[in-house]
């Protein structure tokens, strides 16, 4: 795709969206790690010095990317839950199905986990004041949201409580998001010598029993 100069504020928005999306295809592909500023320049069809009048750095694309994830991941979040916990169990039972839910959800979305996982240590350097502000501010929106679902599930939850399994839940799922994509040495070998299969980690049941433990630990003991 090759693009005109763009000349009004639609076509801005245009080419904004051409990025994210090409960025987003390419997270698909590949770790972010990998997804360089001269790839994306060139899959997208604009010079590398355009696509920066758009996005001051990489780090900056993948920042808007993950608020973007993160909403649309929230929204369904809201829909599983609804579905998976039952409003009038005991509080160890929806404590079990809330983790069973959030571990699944969050080891489908490979992509998202992997933009936390290089959050703290890539994406909030090589940007400016205001990005970083921008993004934070859009970080808080959305813990929030996901505090309050977490509550409603489990009122027995404190606030601070709530929003601190929210903020180590997505800590968790990024730092276990390189074990969701194994290279094929490693895949050889645990089939070559079935023994080594014992340090291959599940990011899904690893979350679940983190959670568990987690809201298990936090939660009253006093049974129904």
């Amino acid at each position: 795709m090759a693009f005109q100069r763009a000349r009004s504020e639609e076509q801005r928005e245009v080419r904004r969206r051409a990025i994210l999306d090409t960025a987003s295809t390419m997270l698909e592909e590949m770790p972010v790690l990998e997804v360089g500023l001269n790839e994306l320049s060139r899959r997208v069809g604009l010079a590398k010095s355009n696509v920066l009048r758009y996005f001051e750095s990489r780090e900056a694309v993948f920042l808007e990317l993950l608020d973007k994830f993160l909403g649309h991941w929230l929204s369904e979040l809201r829909e599983a839950l609804a579905i998976g916990v039952s409003l009038d169990a005991s509080t160890d039972t929806r404590a079990n199905q809330l983790s069973e839910v959030l571990s699944q959800s969050l080891a489908e979305r490979v992509v998202l986990c992997d933009l936390f996982g290089a959050q703290g240590s890539v994406l909030e350097h090589n940007v400016s004041l205001e990005v970083v502000k921008r993004h934070k501010r859009a970080a808080l929106v959305r813990l929030e949201e996901m505090t309050a679902l977490m509550r409603y599930h489990l009122p027995e939850l404190e606030q601070k409580e709530a929003q601190l399994f929210c903020l180590m839940s997505l800590v968790s799922a990024g730092a276990l998001s390189s074990y969701s994509r194994p290279p094929p040495s490693l895949l050889a070998a645990y089939e070559d010598e079935p023994a080594l299969g014992a340090l291959r980690l599940a990011p899904q049941e690893a979350l679940r029993l983190s959670f568990v433990s987690t809201l298990l630990g936090v939660l009253p003991r006093k049974r129904e």
